[in-house]
């Protein structure tokens, strides 16, 4: 039996800070993920994608910021369950819970803090009939490496702000980039949409707007993909790989059920302390919602640093909590 303060379900970046903030507050946390990494979708989906907008670093490596985040937690000696999902909660007293895995592992804690990004997720894909008989062998739906597609033609779908990124990222390293969007207008970050269209302008990117991909060729491997333009008709243009950015499905999986307030696969948080409506269980990052709710790495670590301070004045009521800084502190002296 695994016994700790604070229970962390999801090894994403929002867990990861969080470590370092309930350290400062002398309290240990034992987190636990379906993923074999630590990193969530940073490590999973995109480590080689630059990040722009964590303070401090004006641009960062996924994989990166999740190094650093585990160095930063490193002093206050986290304990991992990796590779094993979070199954079923129980309370075993007043202020305790015990949550099992699915491989059987118990853990027991005062405070489970539900970190678990989209919860679990699978890429929403094209309504193309065929695609399914392309995916690895030219059709992706996220980048892991973007080194994979040097000196390649990629053809990217969608109008968000991994689309914008990759294909900002790419055209300095692919042969070709065509961003094909069905509307004019984009849904990313304003600036990234600029740069695409500056891009576009300069020669060094194809940007089809109004247009959508509907058909895949290929024999064994992709060769071409169709692309029906809204003025230009149908249009047929060759390329090595086809990769859809159209977001992620997420899925709760068991957290359905563990009697959480629940509004379209997110948890319902009261923003004081992003606490749900089980006493001691609280849920951050892009897991849960509330009004004005936006999904961003930086303010799930806001929500982390706020649900820390909550979480101890719940563990140890009988406490004083007097915050420290590090500036004047140190870590060492948290420790």
């Amino acid at each position: 039996m695994i016994k700790t303060d604070i229970l962390i379900v999801g090894a994403g970046p929002v867990g990861l800070f969080t470590i370092f903030e309930a350290g400062l507050l002398r309290l240990r946390c034992h987190l636990v993920d379906s993923l074999p990494q630590v990193g969530g979708q940073l490590s999973e989906i995109y480590p080689k994608k630059p990040i722009y907008d964590i303070p401090g670093f004006p641009s960062i490596l996924a994989g990166e910021l999740v190094d650093n985040l585990m160095e930063q937690a490193a002093p206050f000696k986290p304990g991992f369950t990796l590779g094993e999902r979070a199954e079923k909660i129980e309370k075993v007293g007043e202020r305790m819970f015990r949550l099992t895995t699915n491989k059987g592992t118990q853990i027991e804690a005062p405070v489970i803090a539900i970190a678990g990004g989209l919860g679990c997720f699978e890429p929403r894909k094209p309504p193309i009939s065929n695609i399914a008989q392309f995916e690895d062998k030219g059709v992706a739906y996220m980048i892991r490496n973007p080194e994979d597609f040097a000196g390649k033609r990629v053809i990217l779908a969608g109008g968000g702000d991994s689309a914008l990124d990759w294909t900002i990222y790419l055209a300095d390293i692919a042969e070709e980039v065509t961003l094909v969007h069905r509307r004019s207008d984009f849904r990313g970050a304003l600036d990234s949409a600029e740069k695409v269209k500056e891009l576009a302008a300069n020669g060094k990117i194809n940007l089809m707007t109004n247009a959508q991909a509907v058909g895949l060729e290929g024999n064994g491997k992709l060769t071409d993909v169709l692309i029906k333009h809204k003025t230009e008709g149908e249009i047929k243009k060759d390329t090595d790989y086809f990769i859809p950015l159209f977001g992620l499905t997420p899925k709760l999986g068991p957290i359905a059920d563990w009697n959480l307030a629940i509004d379209k696969n997110a948890i319902e948080v009261n923003t004081f302390d992003y606490s749900t409506n089980v006493p001691g269980i609280y849920a951050i990052g892009d897991i849960n919602t509330y009004p004005g709710k936006l999904k961003l790495i930086l303010c799930g670590f806001h929500e982390g640093t706020l649900m820390v301070q909550s979480a101890f004045k719940y563990i140890h009521p009988e406490k004083k909590l007097s915050f420290k800084y590090t500036t004047v502190n140190g870590v060492n002296g948290f420790e």
